[in-house]
């Protein structure tokens, strides 16, 4: 996930410390379970080809960098980017471990895209162009850096309605934390999954045959405590929130937020469901 700057970019962030990066990694396995499908799509419409050089803005762990690097072949490559150098340090770990020549990292707010102009076939970002404060810029900056005729492909959040097992352990750490639920839109997690509003942020932005499609999450977990283990790894904005908590009070929160998992509580273990909006458009 991400270039951010709600709270994926001021400096580093939520997301720029050492242990969000290593949580990040450890909920690989869960994002592949909940938004494989969803990346898959993703990078069919940026109409991924051999020899094919793709953009990754807001790559964080660089799962979909290595999906992205294998599509293209030997004589493509994937420059991944991200805003947090520890999230990069993954992905390129991860892509020598997977032995592919064609990623490379660079450090790079998602707002000044700092890439030749007309240079990559396609961009691709997953879950992270919602947390970019400057969206216009940032598309500006995309549109830029495509080849006439390429394409932009991306993952948001859809709403908080929608996605009540990611929108719910925020709402308690925010009440907790005292803090009012405006809060929540700054981080921004949500701020592209409303109706109609990444469909109409990338064709404000000047891209053409736009289109936007709601996609399925699905995650499931042995136990409650699994669940609540994923949400502490893999989104550090809940422990940003209650950071200026005592221990007793961050406490009752995570106490909180782990009994609210139940109600996603079946026979099977805990099942949530939720949903992304994938969308694209071309140069």
């Amino acid at each position: 996930m991400m270039t951010a700057q709600h709270n994926r970019g001021e400096g580093d962030g939520a997301y720029g410390s050492r242990e969000a990066a290593e949580g990040w990694r450890r909920g690989a396995a869960t994002r592949v379970q909940s938004v494989g499908l969803a990346t898959d799509m993703m990078l069919d419409m940026a109409n991924l080809a051999i020899g094919s050089r793709v953009l990754d803005v807001a790559a964080g762990t660089g799962e979909q960098t290595i999906l992205a690097a294998r599509r293209v072949g030997p004589t493509g490559s994937v420059l991944a980017t991200d805003i947090a150098a520890r999230m990069l340090k993954v992905a390129a770990e991860a892509a020598g471990q997977a032995g592919l020549s064609n990623v490379t990292t660079q450090v790079m707010d998602g707002q000044q895209l700092d890439v030749e102009p007309e240079s990559f076939d396609a961009v691709i970002s997953r879950l992270g162009l919602m947390f970019i404060p400057d969206l216009p810029a940032a598309l500006a900056g995309i549109r830029r850096a495509l080849k006439p005729g390429g394409k932009l492909a991306t993952i948001v959040m859809s709403s908080a309605e929608k996605c009540r097992y990611v929108a719910l352990p925020l709402e308690i750490a925010c009440r907790h934390a005292r803090r009012p639920a405006s809060a929540l839109d700054r981080i921004g997690l949500f701020s592209l999954g409303g109706p109609g509003v990444l469909e109409a942020a990338l064709t404000n932005a000047g891209f053409s045959n736009v289109t936007v499609q709601a996609v399925p999450t699905r995650r499931w977990y042995p136990t409650r405590a699994e669940a609540l283990q994923d949400r502490k790894n893999s989104c550090p904005e809940v422990g940003k929130l209650m950071a200026d908590l005592s221990d007793t009070e961050r406490e009752a929160a995570w106490s909180e937020i782990e009994q609210a998992m139940g109600q996603f509580e079946g026979p099977n273990g805990v099942e949530v469901s939720g949903e992304v909006l994938v969308g694209a458009g071309t140069k």
